[in-house]
């Protein structure tokens, strides 16, 4: 059935982490402080937020080393 839970896993598992990370425990009192806030979780959960399916690593590391 379209639209449902299952037909696109990847994008129900980030949007039940955004909710239950940020979104429950947050009260905007603006649409500008909300995409603030937003922004700044997302920076957070592509870059540093340790990933399951990495071995609990973050997706970008912070510092990244090149031989030579």
């Amino acid at each position: 059935e379209p639209g449902s839970p299952w037909e696109n896993g990847y994008c129900e598992s980030f949007n039940s982490k955004l909710r239950d990370e940020l979104l429950n425990g947050e009260l905007f009192y603006s649409l500008a402080e909300a995409r603030i806030v937003i922004e700044s979780w997302r920076q957070h959960y592509n870059t540093l937020r340790p990933h399951a399916s990495l071995g609990y690593k973050p997706p970008a590391p912070a510092t990244l080393l090149w031989p030579g």
